[in-house]
């Protein structure tokens, strides 16, 4: 995995407080959002020092968008598993909050708490329930194949 001279990627600290491992794919680290509202991924480039795709070689831009495609699909995969079938699935990359590049996955559906709005500053996050959380997962590890 490339590496910006020197420096060792590093996961910033908001994301182990607001979501759980999946897995790894080529290129990014993928995580679910601790938020049972949405079935909801995020990747992030295991590349040091990312903040911007630009940031990002010409190849790794190309695996990061087949991994969104990926992604995409698990999120839609997760999402059956919950009984919450996704209908729109948002793809945004915002990095207001926390700057190291990432990539939100979420699933979407005409009732969900935040529809037709984004999903960011809508209410409190819910957690999962452990066995809501172990469904999410293996549907997210199995479509993703980590």
């Amino acid at each position: 995995m490339p590496q910006a001279t020197g420096v060792k990627f590093q996961l910033h600290p908001t994301f182990l407080a607001t979501s759980e491992t999946v897995g790894d794919l080529r290129l990014c680290h993928v995580r679910i959002q601790a938020d049972a509202r949405w079935p909801w991924a995020v990747l992030i480039p295991r590349i040091a020092g990312a903040r911007e795709f630009e940031d990002l070689s010409a190849a790794d831009r190309a695996i990061l968008m087949e991994e969104v495609v990926l992604a995409g699909a698990a999120v839609r995969a997760a999402g059956q598993a919950l009984g919450q079938q996704v209908e729109k699935l948002n793809v945004g990359q915002l990095g207001n909050l926390t700057p190291q590049l990432h990539i939100h996955m979420v699933g979407r559906r005409i009732d969900d708490a935040a529809w037709p709005g984004p999903v960011w500053g809508v209410g409190v996050a819910e957690a999962y329930d452990p066995k809501t959380l172990s469904v999410a997962m293996a549907a997210l590890r199995e479509a993703l194949r980590v």
